[in-house]
């Protein structure tokens, strides 16, 4: 079967930010098991490459038709590297859509999360004209924090998605002054 071109979504100075697709099964299998993933934000128990596409399909791929917006695979331009992944997530705990972002740890640390979820952000509300997006982050995860932080969202509260995770930190985005 021949491979489908994924749809890139926006380009940064040095990114790439494109669909998920069944061909990103090895990558996303790494990722979502990747220790700072699981420790961050949630283990997927996602272990073999056929649950990969699983996920793929009945999460970002079923999130692009229902919400038009999902969880984008991150490229290096220079070198075309799959890094990680960010976009939108709409979930049943939270009104708004909420940005979402995880690189492998030999990207940390090199400004692609910021450059990533800025371009994702701008996209959301200059695209999608999406009024307010917000974020949550796991308390103990300050680079992601900073990373929320440095995009412009704002600190608001702390907040239980679900009864069953712990509270998390809840911050703000929105191009309506509330």
């Amino acid at each position: 079967m021949p491979s489908v071109q994924q749809k890139i979504i926006l380009e940064t100075d040095r990114l790439i930010v494109r669909e998920l697709g069944e061909t990103d099964a090895p990558f996303i299998l790494r990722l979502l098991n990747d220790p700072a993933f699981i420790k961050n934000i949630v283990d997927k128990e996602v272990r073999t490459l056929d649950q990969a596409c699983e996920y793929i399909n009945s999460g970002p791929v079923a999130s692009y038709r229902e919400n038009g917006f999902g969880l984008y695979v991150v490229i290096l331009k220079e070198g075309k590297a799959s890094i990680g992944m960010c976009g939108l997530v709409k979930r049943d705990g939270l009104d708004d859509p909420d940005i979402g972002y995880a690189l492998l740890p030999e990207y940390c640390s090199k400004g692609y999360a910021a450059e990533a979820a800025d371009a994702v952000l701008r996209y959301g509300h200059d695209q999608l004209g999406l009024e307010k997006i917000v974020g949550i982050v796991n308390p103990d995860n300050t680079g992601s924090a900073r990373v929320l932080e440095k995009i412009g969202l704002t600190f608001e509260k702390m907040i239980k998605v679900s009864e069953d995770l712990p509270e998390t930190k809840y911050y703000v985005s929105g191009k309506a002054t509330r």
